[in-house]
């Protein structure tokens, strides 16, 4: 069971009370169980104002891994309504294994837009986060760029990364399949490759700090990560590596910026299916997304919602408005072209 937070609870009570979404079970009493790949305290704000309103309490189980292979095993025993996660390669995941169910609602499917959801209702997106370039203040000094930029030779040996396989840039490959084509796509691979600092290695942080390190003048990272290092009290070296780094939003003069998005899906055998959609509704409101996406320093789906101020300290984002669903339907030619180009392997490979 989620342990709630008196503090957040009554910060958010009032937010709850004035606001003005009606779920469509206002007043409702039960329970809704929720399976989560995003971690307890992300959510926890958000299910504070929703039981505040409903009267609905809310059951979290969070795991790291292995989400849906839990809920395929319970079967029709499964006690989950509602699965959040991040990553469109995790949602499409869910439904593939077929532990998701199709949701048709008028409340959802106006306040989150199509490019942002599964054509057929299996999954609906929450959130957005742009996988963008961390370009060094000291050393870069253009603020506009492209991701077909990454593959001009004047950045050879001057751009770091995380491993190509990694879901966060297998979802990127997949939009430049999307966008350019294959064969045009794996040229441009190959490129990236070859202006790679070494071979890709670490997480989105780690390419902040070998940026602050002086190791490489461009880095590929996501949006909120930029946020969480500006206010990391624990580490406050990363308050350096932030400040080391601007933030460019790739391909802002064409097509847009490639974002992926955390998201939510209804069980396949949800047992409370009425405070299922309750909550599904309440999480695609304004007010719900505006307290989910500062949270994690995220941008709302919903265009109505409002942007944390941290968040629109990084710039303004123009999304790729090529659907989700269509770019997810080139990972797996994507995670087969990272092994094809050895981008894993460094640019000397």
């Amino acid at each position: 069971m989620l342990t709630k937070s008196p503090t957040l609870k009554a910060g958010f009570a009032a937010l709850a009370m004035t606001a003005a979404f009606v779920p469509a079970a206002a007043q409702a009493e039960g329970t809704v169980n929720i399976y989560s790949y995003r971690q307890p305290f992300l959510i926890e704000p958000l299910l504070d104002a929703f039981t505040e309103k409903t009267g609905i309490e809310t059951e979290v189980l969070f795991l790291d891994q292995g989400l849906e292979d839990r809920i395929a095993a319970e079967g029709e025993n499964s006690p989950a309504d509602v699965i959040l996660t991040v990553d469109i390669g995790r949602l499409v995941n869910v439904e593939e294994k077929g532990v998701t169910q199709s949701v048709d609602n008028e409340t959802i499917n106006a306040n989150i837009p199509a490019e942002f959801r599964d054509p057929e209702g299996n999954w609906f997106g929450l959130t957005t986060r742009g996988r963008v370039v961390y370009a060094s203040k000291e050393r870069v000094d253009q603020d506009t760029i492209t991701y077909e930029e990454l593959a001009d030779p004047k950045w050879k040996g001057k751009i770091c990364m995380r491993s190509g396989q990694h879901m966060y840039n297998i979802a990127l490959f997949a939009s430049m399949i999307a966008n350019l084509g294959e064969e045009k796509a794996e040229e441009w691979m190959k490129g990236l490759k070859a202006n790679l600092n070494g071979k890709p290695n670490g997480n989105d942080r780690a390419q902040a700090q070998a940026i602050y390190a002086g190791e490489c003048d461009l880095g590929i990272g996501n949006t909120y990560y930029v946020g969480k290092m500006m206010t990391n009290d624990k580490e406050p070296e990363q308050k350096e590596w932030a400040k080391a780094i601007k933030v460019l939003f790739p391909n802002t003069e064409d097509r847009g910026t490639h974002v992926n998005i955390s998201g939510m899906a209804m069980a396949q055998h949800a047992p409370n299916q009425e405070n299922a959609i309750a909550l599904m509704e309440y999480l695609s409101s304004a007010e719900a997304q505006a307290i989910y996406a500062e949270q994690n320093f995220e941008y709302p789906v919903l265009p109505s919602a409002e942007t944390a101020e941290l968040v629109k300290s990084f710039g303004d984002i123009k999304p790729d408005s090529l659907p989700l669903a269509e770019i997810a339907a080139h990972r797996k030619a994507a995670s087969e072209m990272v092994d094809r180009v050895g981008l894993d392997e460094g640019p000397e490979s």
